[in-house]
């Protein structure tokens, strides 16, 4: 699927089923198929062209649209066609009674009409190409510099943050001062200048210095509840589902705060003066030295946000030359040093051309990283691309100009993934695993790049972070876990799916209401709502055509589900605090269905009775408190890939028949019949397994023997939670006798054992482990210490005896990269030492402290020898250790280590 051509390639697919065997007995099906074949055939050869192509006639273009919206109408009435007569599940042979419905004249008389009208569209489209001369359009219009094609799926981190120490340094300063009053400091500056990348470095540099802290974003179109609520999980209160008003959350805010020493806010992305008049009135004026930073573009939002106080505002600026220029070369060619002679004063121009702009730098700059072994011509090309008035004087156009290029530079299979990206709020981060599974859903991934589609589009995944298009989030063991997209890059998008008719978007349903006039049906609908302008409204005739719908926000209303016949990917995600019905019955007749997930963690789902009729569906995940029974049926959908059960729903009953399942996700396992936990030794295609017992619900005996008998037969298993307190039966896992060798995240912090299970030493493959055990014994950790891909490991030892650390030994844990120590109630600190040579390639330590830590002289025995250790993380969970004595302890420490780690305290 493509964004320009639409669903151009499914559909002569599907036209090539239609003259395969399968329908042999409809004749002239086949033969108006093998017409339209050749017809859309032409036209998809000069929609090729059209699409690498930057600037376009405005016939041609004229064109193209009506072409893609074609293919979509088009694919519909197959897709109605074979669902009828059994043929959307040709493998699994449900072509059914083709020839008794066939001998009714009516029958044939529709078959037929609906055939010769798909002719008569393909003739007039190719007729109007005719007239147009399209293809003289195509040669006479020049394209953009072709990119190869291939796909980069190794993620590779950007070299450190370049000419940050400065700013970061003078922001410091103005805010670690004696003034106990509120302070509150504005960052203001133009897009992609690195307010919030400054703001993030600061908030991490002091944070540890406040009792209270608190990052939030507010965007162009905040909704005041989600936002206050948001911020009230960061601070550490607990929820009240029955607090939702504005000024009832304020109030909550101000009382918390006010009762706390000192507290650190950051407020990001602000758009207007009136968002602040609402969010400020939750910091209270406490006379303790709290401090709140704001970032935004305008200069009078920043005024307004400090009081008037011209001495609080922080003018971002560009880049000085040489941290653009470190920041250029280190991203295209790892460093300047490496730069060859015959791009260094054309990269000097580009740089120039970019005027100290981060953003601007970054996106050129991985754009030319796929690029190094081309020509100095091609180089000079995209130089000659970028306006020279940019650095003087920079605006949002010609900003919006650098992002395009990289945009036009995409790969063509590339493009509709990252338009994709549109569905998504701004400021939202955005899990690879949800869009991998979305982008294969909607059909935009190409088994020519890979024979797993899902593997081929996590490397799209990575290559748009490669090439800055997206930015990194979240990261372990060195995979990126997800993805956020600077504001400016959203703009981009949302402008490309406006022109090609890929992506909607409503805030509220007055946006909705204005689309029934138009040109072409919405393709993609993306509704994000805040919680007053959700109360009412209906959906839009010109909606029924959808095939992506995505629900951010809150409503009272469901859309008629039932009507949405060709959707592929069905998403709600509601606030975590909204109690709500969400009603699904009419979800069992979206016979196209691929993808399903609703995230409504306080409400409750109604499910349809039945959805085998579901045939592609792929994933199902379900995160909300309550949900009706499971449909019974659910064993019968033969592609379920990925199923998410809710958190109050046992086993399926027969899921022994899912054998397609390569995820599953079950959080009540002491609902699940002994029958069901022996069934999943069947699922002999799992690959990420989790499951968790409800503390209603025990799991005896037999059942924790079948849970490990069936854990022994997944052999291709590579992700493994277990979470069951199963402490009576602890015996039974710790001497499995046949795990799966191909595991490379295991997480059993929640199943307690003696000592270190002796068949964790097999697994080779393994890069991250969760474990917890009673006592931390030296072969437990030399078991530990030979696996030869671990890079994460987080400890919990139940009881640690003083002066009784466990040495690591010269050579051991080789690739470990992070070491997370913690106890029930005794102090981690203690429980292990190191040697010379012990975890050479150590980057992060995250320790837990307890009242029983012994204050400054209670560091881990030789940790400086840990040469490669650069962040100290500690969870200060003591009731009598204050957080200021904890890192003044620690800060010690660190100073006197050879690469003085940084410390934060939580």
């Amino acid at each position: 699927v493509s964004a320009t051509m639409g669903v151009m390639n499914p559909l002569l697919g599907k036209l090539a089923t239609l003259m395969g065997d399968e329908y042999r007995k409809l004749k002239g099906v086949r033969k108006q198929a093998s017409f339209l074949m050749r017809e859309l055939g032409a036209m998809k050869a000069a929609l090729e062209k059209l699409e690498v192509m930057e600037v376009l006639d405005p016939l041609a273009k004229n064109w193209r649209d009506h072409v893609r919206e074609m293919s979509y109408d088009m694919e519909n009435c197959i897709d109605d066609f074979m669902r009828q007569f059994g043929g959307a599940d040709a493998k699994a042979g449900l072509i059914k009674k083709t020839a008794q419905r066939l001998k009714t004249l009516r029958e044939r008389h529709r078959i037929a009409e609906q055939m010769e009208e798909l002719k008569a569209l393909a003739l007039e489209a190719n007729e109007r190409r005719m007239r147009y001369k399209i293809d003289n359009c195509v040669d006479s219009s020049s394209g953009v510099v072709p990119v190869d094609p291939r796909i980069s799926a190794i993620y590779k981190e950007a070299a450190g943050l370049v000419g940050i120490d400065g700013p970061r340094e003078e922001l410091v300063s103005w805010l670690i001062d004696t003034e106990k009053q509120l302070k509150v400091v504005s960052v203001v500056g133009f897009g992609g200048l690195g307010k919030t990348t400054l703001a993030k470095q600061v908030y991490n540099k002091i944070g540890g210095q406040f009792e209270r802290k608190a990052f939030v974003s507010v965007s162009q179109r905040p909704d005041m509840t989600s936002l206050l609520c948001g911020l009230q999980l960061k601070l550490g209160m607990e929820e009240s589902s029955h607090i939702r008003e504005v000024q009832d959350i304020i109030d909550r805010l101000r009382e918390h705060l006010t009762h706390k020493s000192r507290y650190l806010i950051v407020v990001d992305d602000l758009w207007d003066q009136s968002a602040w008049n609402i969010i400020s009135c939750a910091f209270p004026e406490d006379g303790n030295g709290s401090r709140v930073i704001v970032t935004t573009r305008l200069g009078d939002v920043a005024f307004h946000a400090c009081l008037h106080d011209r001495e609080c505002i922080y003018q971002m600026n560009p880049l000085q030359e040489q941290d653009s220029r470190s920041l250029f070369y280190n991203r295209v060619f790892g460093s300047e040093d490496s730069c060859p002679q015959q791009f260094k004063e054309v990269s000097a121009e580009i740089l120039k051309k970019c005027g100290g702009l981060p953003l601007a730098i970054i996106t050129i700059a991985s754009l030319l990283a796929s690029r190094q072994a081309r020509s100095r011509s091609e180089w000079e090309s995209i130089r000659d691309s970028l306006s020279s008035k940019f650095a003087t004087k920079p605006t949002l156009e010609e900003m919006r100009s650098i992002l395009n290029l990289s945009y036009m530079h995409l790969p063509l299979y590339l493009r509709a993934c990252f338009l994709y990206l549109g569905m998504y709020p701004e400021d939202r981060k955005i899990s690879k695993v949800d869009l991998v599974r979305q982008w294969v859903a909607e059909g935009f991934v190409s088994n020519l790049h890979g024979s797993n589609l899902e593997d081929a589009a996590k490397s799209y995944f990575h290559e748009l972070i490669n090439r800055g298009m997206i930015q990194p989030e979240d990261t372990i063991c060195g995979e990126v876990l997800s993805c956020s997209i600077h504001d400016m890059m959203l703009d981009l998008i949302l402008s490309k799916c406006g022109e090609d008719n890929f992506i909607r978007v409503a805030y509220d349903y007055k946006d909705m209401a204005q689309w029934d006039g138009c040109n072409y049906r919405v393709r993609r609908l993306s509704l994000k709502l805040s919680a007053g302008s959700a109360t009412s409204g209906t959906i839009a005739t010109s909606l029924t055509q959808i095939r992506s719908f995505a629900w951010f926000g809150e409503s009272k209303y469901t859309p008629p589900l039932s009507e949405f016949k060709y959707l592929r990917v069905l998403l709600f995600e509601f606030p975590d605090y909204r109690e709500m019905v969400v009603d699904l019955t009419a979800a069992g007749q979206l016979f196209q269905l691929r993808y399903l997930k609703v995230s409504a963690a306080s409400g409750s789902i109604e499910l349809p009775t039945e959805i085998h009729g579901l045939v592609h569906l792929e994933t199902i995940d379900i995160d909300c408190r309550t949900a009706q029974n499971i449909p019974s049926d659910i064993v019968m959908l033969h592609r379920l890939s990925h199923l998410i059960l809710p958190r109050d729903t046992g086993l399926p009953n027969g899921i022994g028949n899912m054998k397609s399942l390569r995820t599953l996700r079950c959080y009540c396992m002491g609902k699940s019949s002994l029958d069901d936990i022996e069934g999943l030794g069947e699922l002999t295609n799992l690959r990420e397994l989790t499951l968790t017992k409800s503390y209603k619900f025990d799991m005896v005996k037999a059942g924790v023997e079948a849970l490990v008998s069936s854990i022994g037969k997944l052999c291709d298993l590579k992700f493994l939670y277990l979470a069951c307190n199963l402490e009576h039966y602890v015996d039974l896992l710790d001497s499995i006798s046949d795990p799966p060798l191909r595991m490379e995240n295991l997480r059993l912090g929640g199943w307690p054992f003696y000592k270190v299970p002796i068949w964790i030493g097999d697994l080779h493959c393994l890069h991250r482990l969760s474990l917890c055990v009673e006592r931390l014994r030296t072969d437990g950790v030399h078991v530990l210490g030979q696996l030869p891909s671990l890079m994460y490991l987080s400890l919990k030892v139940l009881c640690i005896p003083q002066d009784n650390a466990v040495i690591i030994c010269t050579g051991s844990f080789p690739v470990l990269e992070c070491l997370a120590l913690r106890s029930r109630d005794d102090d981690a600190t203690a429980c292990m030492g190191f040697e010379a040579g012990a975890m050479p390639k150590l980057r992060r330590l995250v320790l837990g402290v307890h009242d029983r830590w012994g204050g400054g002289s209670a560091m881990p025995v030789g940790m400086v020898q840990l040469l490669s250790l650069e962040q100290i993380h500690v969870d200060n969970m003591s009731s009598i250790h204050d957080d200021h004595d904890v890192e003044s302890a620690f800060r010690n420490a660190a100073q006197v280590h050879p690469r003085c780690p940084h410390v934060t305290i939580y």
